[in-house]
């Protein structure tokens, strides 16, 4: 039968799928609409499947408020092209609303999640089917506070890094976003030297204490010295400690004691972390979106 373009222009509205996908889509099913929304989710959950060996390191990390409760989400895909890709920034808004909405435990939590009726897979999977990339949420993280304390939210490079801060005894989002540009300028690893586990300061010590010897220093001012550079160690990796990024003169716990204030905790997300990267130069990467 043939298929107007009338038609094929509905399905692509109500779908988001290819001119073509949606034609051949609407010939399968004798130009019933409904069936061929069903024929295109089918053949997308199908597509997503063989993209699952992919690479997915690029995306974005994203920061939402609602109320009292706070989530950062980072959602991967294969480029950065797609990430910049109004589509796909829809995708992740909608499923950081989500997850404030419902506040799952973990990953498989939220997959197994519906939005509207439908899983969280299959809403993922219909839009590796329209997007044509590998889509994944690799990890979020909810937060709460009171009424009397801040979120401070701060992205930076359009998502590329993320911090989420809780930042206690003062309403100043102002001062809690000051907080998130520090960590995601410097990247400590924990608030505080009271969160670093002894096994781990005992191994940084040895270590420290090996290297001192290495260097020929005398045995009985060893542990002196090594003393000395775990406390510069902890300056390092603990965020009140570290000299504020936008004034050196302070630490970032003498900024928050000026304002009467305290950091319960922070999030950090950089984008990718940890990941192979796959390795594409962008002219390839342009010309493979064409070819899409």
């Amino acid at each position: 039968m043939a298929i107007s373009a009338k038609l094929v222009k509905e399905l692509r509205e109500k779908t988001g799928a290819g001119m073509m996908d949606c034609k051949k889509a609407l010939m399968e099913t004798d130009g019933d609409i409904d069936k061929a929304v069903d024929y295109l989710r089918e053949n997308g959950i199908a597509k997503a499947a063989k993209k699952a060996d992919r690479i997915a390191a690029e995306g974005a990390v994203y920061i939402t408020s609602e109320g009292n409760d706070a989530v950062i989400v980072e959602v991967n895909s294969e480029t950065d092209f797609v990430a910049r890709n109004e589509s796909f920034q829809e995708l992740v808004k909608k499923i950081a609303s989500h997850i404030l909405a419902t506040k799952p435990a973990d990953v498989e939590e939220l997959y197994n999640s519906e939005i509207d009726g439908e899983s969280v897979t299959s809403v993922m999977n219909n839009a590796v089917a329209t997007i044509g990339e590998k889509l994944s949420i690799r990890r979020f993280a909810v937060e709460s506070k009171t009424d009397d304390d801040a979120f401070g939210q701060y992205m930076h490079m359009g998502g590329r890094i993320g911090v989420l801060t809780v930042v206690e005894g003062t309403t100043s989002e102002d001062v809690a976003k000051d907080v998130a540009m520090h960590a995601a300028a410097l990247n400590p690893k924990y608030v505080s030297r009271d969160q670093v586990n002894q096994s781990e300061l005992d191994h940084e010590r040895e270590v420290l204490r090996q290297q001192a010897l290495n260097e020929g220093k005398p045995e009985n001012i060893v542990d002196k010295m090594v003393e000395g550079r775990i406390r510069k160690y902890l300056e390092e990796i603990c965020l009140v400690d570290q000299p504020f990024v936008k004034d050196s003169d302070q630490t970032v716990q003498q900024y928050l004691d000026a304002q009467k204030a305290s950091l319960r905790t922070f999030v950090r997300y950089e984008l990718g972390e940890g990941m192979e990267k796959r390795e594409e130069n962008f002219a390839d990467e342009v010309l493979g979106q064409v070819k899409k």
